[in-house]
């Protein structure tokens, strides 16, 4: 291991299972301070000790990515723990109900944008202004296939994913010369805990299809992608959309 992220501050939301989880694990093996930041006290909590047993540096902050407050204790409690951020990787998101627009339920609605895509909003605020006192840093805003193309019945997620697109475009262009890189990714469908819990063996199996490389993802095969993207290796790439999905997009 190269140890890429040696002395890096990285904060990860939705760090308690999922693409998160592997994204934490795999920036602790290479050298990087992790900041779990998760709804979820349990699965945050097992993570960051879990790091701390391989030998890492890590703690858990309890968040709800849809709540601004909650936003800016993440980044606080990363200052406050290891002195600084450079990397932030905010990934926590849910699906929301299944339905056609004519038909979605508008709390639903609110939940799904309050997650998706506010709360990356709300986790840039504030982490943008921590990176720029130590010079510097990079984002990688978790976004989707359904970034860039439509799905039906899953309105909200869309229309959120599209917007983490659009934001991460214009906190590039905002921050570049300050020496601020954001990026997206844009997953296919993964095999993590939010697929299982909200789809049934049948629709996963058809899922399956709707990918040319045969099978779904797995989450350390995301984790690899963003890692690269806040290495020193991606120097160069700001403001880009990069899926990991099998080939879904290419149809």
């Amino acid at each position: 291991m190269d140890k890429s992220l040696k002395n890096k501050v990285a904060l990860i939301t939705g760090a308690g299972s999922g693409i998160g989880k592997s994204t934490a694990f795999l920036f602790a093996e290479n050298g990087a301070s992790i900041v779990v930041a998760d709804i979820n006290e349990a699965h945050g909590k097992q993570v960051a000790d879990e790091i701390k047993q391989r030998g890492g540096k890590a703690i858990f902050v309890n968040v709800d990515a849809s709540n601004p407050a909650d936003a800016r204790k993440s980044v606080d409690e990363a200052v406050k723990a290891f002195g600084k951020l450079d990397i932030a990787v905010n990934n926590a998101g849910i699906g929301g109900p299944a339905a056609p627009i004519g038909e979605y339920d508008i709390e639903g609605w609110n939940k799904v944008i309050a997650v998706n895509l506010s709360g990356v909003f709300y986790g840039m605020r504030y982490q943008v202004p921590a990176m720029l006192k130590n010079g510097g840093g990079a984002i990688v805003n978790m976004a989707s296939i359904l970034g860039q193309v439509g799905f039906a019945t899953s309105p909200a997620y869309v229309a959120a994913k599209h917007g983490v697109v659009g934001l991460t475009k214009n906190g590039a262009l905002e921050y570049a010369a300050l020496g601020i890189r954001v990026n997206a990714v844009g997953p296919g469908f993964i095999k993590t805990p939010l697929l299982d819990d909200n789809l049934s063996p049948d629709v996963l199996e058809f899922l399956k299809t709707k990918h040319p490389i045969g099978r779904l993802g797995e989450p350390e095969e995301v984790a690899q992608l963003v890692l690269f993207l806040v290495s020193d290796n991606a120097s160069f790439i700001n403001g880009s959309y990069y899926a990991v999905d099998g080939g879904y997009l290419a149809q």
